[in-house]
């Protein structure tokens, strides 16, 4: 099975992922990974779209079963028909933004503001990069099966509730309430 995790930043794919994945025992592939040349510090050079997109798609076709995290709008179709299963996840602004501070704070010692402004954007989608508008645009193009999940879960409940997607006898155990 090939499981994507998408949202806004600060939503917690990364995370979720690497524990999914750790979970199930499947690869984890994050997309920064491909997205962004390896600089010091990180995420300051972009990876030329063609290129990003033929790592990471040579990486998914290798393997059987993946969880990829990160947002894969505008990577091509071979990337973004991919999947078995695409969990989006939504927070508040106010979380998601708390978020990455905490994380900016932790990595590198201060928050970027332009960072911080481009995240912040996201409900609204009135720049350039990742919006709700676009993500549900996108969720509304693909043919696989998509959880919402759209509250502040733990990360045990958000595994949970995948577990119910991919495993109907997990589903049935399942009480946690989310948008399927």
């Amino acid at each position: 099975m090939r499981i994507h995790i998408t949202g806004a930043s600060g939503s917690g794919t990364t995370t979720l992922g690497h524990s999914l994945a750790r979970t199930l025992s499947l690869k984890h592939l994050d997309s920064d990974h491909y997205y962004w040349l390896p600089t010091h510090p990180p995420y300051k050079q972009k990876r030329p779209i063609a290129d990003r997109s033929a790592l990471l798609n040579t990486d998914i076709q290798a393997e059987e079963n993946v969880v990829v995290s990160g947002s894969l709008v505008g990577w091509g179709a071979d990337i973004e028909n991919a999947f078995d299963l695409i969990v989006f996840l939504y927070l508040p602004a106010s979380i998601r933004l708390e978020r990455l501070r905490q994380r900016e704070l932790a990595r590198y010692g201060t928050v970027d503001p332009a960072f911080l402004a481009w995240a912040s954007q996201y409900d609204e989608g009135v720049a350039e990069g990742r919006s709700l508008a676009k993500h549900n645009a996108w969720l509304a193009q693909r043919s696989c099966r998509i959880l919402r999940l759209e509250k502040d879960f733990t990360i045990a409940e958000r595994i949970v509730h995948i577990m119910g997607v991919i495993s109907p006898a997990a589903q049935q155990q399942t009480t946690l309430s989310g948008k399927i």
